[in-house]
């Protein structure tokens, strides 16, 4: 393990100030924590460092297209309810936080990767590594070939400090509560959400996505109770498809030991104007529906939900 993996949250920022640079991560800590619940928003972050400008052919529009904008905004009623928030403060473009670090195309580099980051996914083959290769609709982001020092160092600076943070929250959960529930906070463009939805109300675009790995990675009773909740508020609700959740949440989400992990993907048009990655006027509705939503959550009965693990 890198050194800077085993630094607390508040040492990691330190450090990074002292070198420099940005802290890596926010968290905005809950007013007195009185359930199991840790939200994180892991793409919504806007630093787009010069390096990364430097070896880009893309613009400072374009660069942004994968940016989940907003979403810390958006989920920052958790503190105020109970639940602490952590946020990225790097750019997805930058290094992709809900990825395994090491999750890196060779087609990218200029050098051999060790044996360890030459692993064969999905994700990388359609460009979106930890280090991603294109944004949006397929733009390729890099003039030149990286350097897996390049990498190495994003990956030590950023990644790594923002996972040491996250699971310091879910382990002081866990500690207090019994059990930690993590919510990770995602948006998704709408030509993703225009998936059909067949119901009651005919065809429409999903509103919503809930990812739990096909139930793997949260209790049945809480990702039922974001659905049930979000549903009677008129939003359409999908599980699992197109988005079963990330790293994160593969990676967190083990009920069996009381640690649970849903990722939630709101359909950017809902509340932004994807051009110009600006706010539109159903901004606000959604932002209050979601608070109604945290409200559910931080009232709700979690020993019943999650079982006797939750005390």
């Amino acid at each position: 393990m890198d050194a800077r993996e085993a630094l607390a949250p508040a040492d990691v920022a330190e450090a990074n100030r002292v070198e420099g640079r940005a802290p890596a991560f926010d968290i905005r800590p809950a007013a007195g924590q009185a359930t199991p619940l840790v939200f994180a928003s892991p793409h919504s972050g806007r630093l787009y460092p010069d390096d990364l400008i430097a070896a880009s052919i893309l613009d400072a529009s374009a660069i942004r297209r994968s940016e989940d904008a907003f979403v810390d905004v958006l989920a920052a009623g958790g503190p105020a309810r109970g639940a602490p928030l952590i946020a990225a403060r790097y750019a997805r473009a930058y290094i992709d936080v809900n990825r395994e670090p090491y999750e890196l195309d060779p087609a990218m580099f200029e050098d051999e990767l060790p044996a360890f980051a030459r692993g064969r996914t999905a994700r990388i083959a359609a460009g979106l590594g930890a280090i991603a290769r294109v944004v949006g609709e397929g733009q390729e982001i890099y003039a030149r070939k990286l350097t897996f020092a390049e990498a190495r160092g994003r990956i030590d600076t950023v990644h790594a400090p923002y996972h040491a943070a996250l699971a310091g929250l879910l382990s002081q959960a866990k500690s207090r509560f019994g059990a930690a529930v993590l919510i990770d906070w995602h948006s998704m463009p709408s030509a993703a959400a225009a998936t059909v939805n067949e119901g009651a109300r005919g065809r429409r675009a999903i509103d919503f996505v809930l990812g739990d790995r096909f139930g793997s990675s949260c209790a049945p009773a809480v990702v039922e109770m974001v659905e049930t909740t979000l549903e009677g508020m008129g939003y359409a609700v999908a599980r699992n498809s197109p988005y079963a959740g990330g790293y994160t949440t593969e990676f967190y989400g083990r009920p069996s030991e009381g640690q649970h992990a849903l990722q939630i993907e709101i359909n950017r048009a809902l509340y932004l104007n994807e051009r110009s990655l600006s706010r539109h006027g159903g901004f606000d509705r959604l932002a209050r529906n979601l608070e109604l939503l945290v409200d559910k959550l931080a009232g709700a009965d979690w020993a019943k939900l999650l079982g006797a693990s939750a005390t």
